[in-house]
């Protein structure tokens, strides 16, 4: 298998993509749309401005991955390799994907989109979304202790049915974690 290590790479589509395991390494501008990453680790790299919609992640490692400005659309995450899963996001596009059962502590979703996410029994203690849309996500029996949902909109959480103590909302999330019980704000 290849390693690389320390390298950007601009551009790249999917016949360009070899793979290997991949440290300290950048990718800016590529697509990798429907893509299998078999085979695949990254640590310690970053994405910027690529499109991942539709990869596949089967057993594929994630050590300390940042994704930046990216679009990631239906990939299903909860079948990554879950040993040492980290990664973060930011002002992502991440509709339709799949975290299912996954251990997220201190997981960074900033500033973006997250419709129809799953994130049911994952742990994502100490988690940000903070600006993001949650249109739609499903939090069902979710470890929310001490996340920061603030700014964060559209999210519809049952406290009764997932851990938040010391999580952060606005007052204007009042409505994501009260809707259940027909109460009117405002």
């Amino acid at each position: 298998m290849s390693y690389f290590s320390d390298q950007t790479f601009k551009n790249l589509n999917q016949a360009d993509f070899q793979a290997g395991e991949y440290e300290s390494c950048i990718f800016e501008g590529c697509n990798f749309s429907s893509l299998d990453f078999k085979g695949c680790s990254f640590e310690n790299c970053e994405f910027k401005n690529c499109d991942l919609s539709n990869i596949k992640v089967n057993q594929v490692s994630f050590r300390e991955v940042n994704f930046d400005t990216c679009k990631i659309l239906g990939v299903h995450f909860n079948t990554a390799n879950p040993f040492l899963l980290e990664f973060s996001f930011r002002n992502c596009q991440l509709d339709y994907c799949n975290f299912y059962n996954l251990q997220l502590k201190k997981s960074s979703f900033i500033d973006s989109r997250m419709l129809e996410v799953d994130f049911s029994q994952s742990n994502l203690t100490e988690a940000n979304f903070q600006g993001s849309d949650l249109s739609g996500a499903v939090f069902d029996q979710t470890t929310l202790v001490k996340a920061d949902f603030r700014n964060a909109q559209n999210y519809r959480i049952d406290p009764e049915i997932n851990r938040i103590k010391g999580a952060r909302f606005d007052l204007d999330g009042l409505p994501g974690l009260l809707g259940k019980y027909g109460i009117k704000i405002g």
